[in-house]
Order: C-alpha cells, then structure tokens, then sequence
C-alpha cells in the first residue's frame, strides 16, 4: 500500500521484524524513521534482550532500558512465541501483509522456526527477505556466535589497533552491529526499489565481519595486492596531550598537508630531513616523526591554542572529546541531533536521529519505544490481520501470543 501524502520515503512499507540487540533493531530503526510501519516480534515475557540492559528508565523494571529506548523508538511491539505452532502460523500470516521480513538469529535458526527464506516466500513471493548474521548465511564460520567484540578480533581489527600495547585490547565502538546495520538499509532499500520496477523479491544476506573488514581504507587493499598492513601508530595520525587534555591531528588525506605543517613549526630542518621528503619517507618513519611533532605541539600552552594555530594552517585536527562534551556542544544543538521521545513514566527521554537531513530537516523517530512487550499484539492481529476478538483471545488463551491486557 502506497502513502502518497507522507513525504517520508517509506510511507506505506510494512516491515516485519524478528531481530534482537543491535545489528537487526539497528538497521530496522532507521527504516522506521523513514516511514515504515516496523513491526517488532518479540518473546513473550522477557522480550528483546536489550530491555535489560543500562541504563533502566523506570525504578523498579528490569525492561525498561535506554538502549532499547533508543534502537526500538517508532516500533510497535508483537509478543509472539516461535516455538508454538500457533505463534508460527501468526508470523507467516504478518509476512504475507509484509514488504521486508528481517531476522538475525544464528543461520538456520529462522528455518527451524519455520520462517526461513522459502517459507516465507511460499506465502509472499515478492517479500524482501534480509538476514543479518556474524559471518554470513555460508561458509565454515557461519555458526559462530557474533557480537561486536568476537567479530573485532576475528577481522584484524583488533590486531591492527593494538599497536605497541602488549596485548589486543576490546573497543567501546560497536561498529560491527552498526555496519552491517546500515548495509542493510541500503540493500533492502535497492531490493524494494527493483521490486517496484521488476515485481521481484529478494534474498538477502548480511555479513557482520565483511562490514567491518569493508569499512578498512587502507590496510586490506594493500595487503590483498601484496603490501603491508597499517596498524597502531597510524602512519600520519597523531594523538597528543597537552596540560591534561588531547588532541587528534593527521597529515595524511591531502596532499598538501605534509607543506601546510611544516610552514606552520617553521622547522627548515625537517623539510631537510631526507626521512620525511616522500610520502612512503613519512609514513616509514613515522615513530620518528611523530614524537617530533608531539614535541612542538608542547610548546601551546593549552589544546585550544593549539588548535586555532593547526585550523588557522587548515590541518586536520579536533580535540579529544567526553561523550558528555559532545552531548552539549552546539553543533549538534542545531544539526537536532539528540532529540527526545516520550516515555509514559520516566517522561522525555534522549535519542540519537538518524544520522542524515531529509529535505533539510532532521531525521527523528516518529515514536517512542514500545513500553510493554507485547503492547501492540492485539492491534496488529485485528488491524493488520483482520482476526476477530474470538481468534485473539484464543492465541491469547494458548500462550502463542502475549501481551499486556
């Protein structure tokens, strides 16, 4: 059904969605910001995992996370059990009026459940159909267990960023999850585009760790055609303290930027130095050169006067911020960045937006999170549906569906 009144670009796609955690409520909330009616299958009872997770909302529940708050806001909520025949046939009657049907369990767990690819399909053909696994629905890794720290350390990633540290070390960053997330926009968004033109659905199959070794610039192009790999240090990318705070700056991305730094330190002897004449020179030698730099950067008195010397000779740089720093700057004051959904008892809680202007406007969820597992379960069933209040109230009576009353 088409929307032509919404100028959001997915009016009118219903997206049936069976993820959990990160990588697939990720990627189904930034549909939703777009317009599309996402439909969220939890289990009954504890729901999605991540309504346990902190910080919780409301003082005394153990499902009210801000996590969730934020990768759920805009979804209504279907506490549906997969392991009841009843609670299956609901899920295949929800895709037949479905676009995209989403999961991200382990592969061949949605088969088993009785929704894989050709079970869906047999009931809505031209379904787009997107799974978002570790490592992918093939190959002798595809059953590994994946979460961001496991996929890190499996695609270099953490070798790579262990530099002179004694030991690899885990990231905060999520990046993986992320990745694949919004890998998987892009191609539901081009299968559902080609659909329109063709009537023809799709099979799609995301790979957390091809996401992440994807989003490498610089290491694994070279090492694939025979170079070397670039860890920690990054050739050309500084981080330096000055009286207790730090800064980021690099020399490397334009081709100018060696020129610019060296008229700014006024160090002849540097431009002498055969060392650093050649790119390759720079980045060879950068355990040399980079504490040459770090020694020069000490002579500011703080990291904001040496900042305005590096902008005013338009080299890359930015201080170190606290998450808390970049809460309350300015910049995302006015990009709208961090915008507030209403929780029915902790009352305005932060978000993030999708992280792009439509039409010049911010992106923000249409909703907030669902409160209760299971809170839409009867309007979708009659809504969506068309089941009568007697058909309900018996997938209600025998445990196939939840929700709350």
């Amino acid at each position: 059904m088409k929307d032509t009144d919404s100028p959001l670009p997915l009016a009118g796609i219903v997206i049936l969605d069976l993820t959990r955690v990160l990588a697939g409520p990720y990627c189904t909330r930034l549909l939703a910001d777009m317009g599309a009616r996402v439909i969220k299958v939890e289990q009954p009872g504890a729901g999605d995992n991540t309504r346990a997770a902190p910080k919780q909302l409301e003082a005394g529940r153990r499902d009210q996370s801000s996590y969730f708050s934020r990768v759920s806001a805009g979804k209504q909520s279907v506490a549906i059990d997969l392991a009841s025949a009843g609670g299956r046939a609901v899920v295949l009657d929800l895709a037949r009026h479905a676009d995209v049907f989403i999961e991200n369990f382990a592969p061949g767990v949605a088969t088993r459940l009785g929704c894989g690819p050709q079970a869906v399909q047999a009931v809505r053909p031209d379904i787009v159909y997107c799974s978002i696994s570790g490592y992918g629905q093939t190959g002798p890794w595809r059953g590994r267990p994946a979460f961001a720290h496991s996929i890190n350390a499996m695609s270099g990633m953490m070798h790579l960023e262990q530099g002179d540290d004694p030991n690899p070390r885990s990231s905060n960053l999520q990046a993986a999850d992320v990745l694949a997330a919004t890998h998987a926009v892009g191609a539901i968004v081009g299968a559902l585009f080609r659909r329109e033109r063709t009537g023809r659905g799709a099979v799609i199959d995301v790979s957390m760790l091809e996401a992440l070794i994807g989003a490498d610039s610089v290491t694994y192009p070279s090492v694939l055609n025979g170079g070397p790999p670039q860890g920690s240090p990054r050739p050309g990318m500084l981080v330096h303290g000055i009286k207790g705070r730090h800064l980021a700056l690099q020399i490397v991305g334009a081709a100018d930027l060696w020129d610019r730094l060296l008229r700014l330190m006024q160090q002849p002897e540097l431009e002498r130095d055969p060392r650093f004449a050649t790119t390759e020179g720079r980045s060879a030698h950068w355990r040399e050169l980079g504490p040459l730099i770090g020694r020069w950067l000490d002579g500011f008195a703080s990291v904001d006067e040496a900042l305005a010397a590096l902008d005013s000779a338009r080299i890359p740089c930015a201080p170190v911020l606290y998450p808390e720093e970049v809460i309350a700057s300015e910049h995302l004051a006015q990009r709208q960045f961090f915008p507030t959904v209403q929780h029915p008892v902790a009352g305005p809680v932060r978000v993030t937006a999708s992280p792009y202007h439509l039409d010049g406007h911010p992106v923000h969820p249409r909703d907030r999170a669902p409160h209760h597992v299971g809170e839409h379960t009867r309007a979708v069933l009659g809504e969506v549906l068309g089941y009568d209040e007697a058909r309900i109230a018996a997938l209600f009576g025998s445990g196939a569906v939840s929700g709350p009353r």
